[in-house]
């Protein structure tokens, strides 16, 4: 079993233990994730696998916030937070800007990208690397940037 996933279990228990069920039931909704994803992948995942499950639900929630702001439900726009309180503790640690770029600078000079033609291959160096612990929004314009001075 994954270590990541190993860990997200043992909270699992730990707050069925202590009854509390806010905190209980976003483990669950992370661990159905997690358990979707395996069947439909008929594997077991990655500790970067489950990063990866972990970041989509973590814009999901985003987005649900924006939206139930907007319509003025700040009662399940508080609750989405609690819930990407709770994923967050399961995410990597976060890039600087400077280790980004540095990143976005050696894909760059690794793929031998020429212009903005190249973007696709310098997103797949930097996917792998960055997924997690990056907007990749935010690299993908960072990537736009550099290439449009080639």
């Amino acid at each position: 079993m994954a270590e990541l996933k190993a860990r997200i279990t043992e909270d699992m228990k730990s707050a069925l233990r202590a009854r509390e069920t806010a905190r209980l039931s976003a483990v669950r909704l992370l661990l159905a994730a997690i358990k979707q994803r395996e069947v439909d992948e008929r594997k077991e995942l990655s500790d970067a696998d489950v990063v990866a499950v972990i970041d989509k639900m973590l814009k999901q929630r985003r987005d649900s916030i924006s939206q139930f702001d907007a319509a003025g439900r700040t009662d399940l726009a508080d609750a989405e937070r609690f819930e990407v309180t709770i994923l967050q503790d399961y995410m990597p640690q976060g890039l600087s800007q400077e280790e980004i770029a540095a990143a976005v600078a050696a894909a760059v000079t690794e793929s031998g990208a020429t212009g903005p033609q190249d973007m696709g291959k310098i997103m797949a160096i930097l996917k792998p690397k960055l997924a997690g612990r990056a907007d990749m929004a935010a690299v993908s314009l960072l990537v736009k940037a550099q290439l449009a001075g080639r």
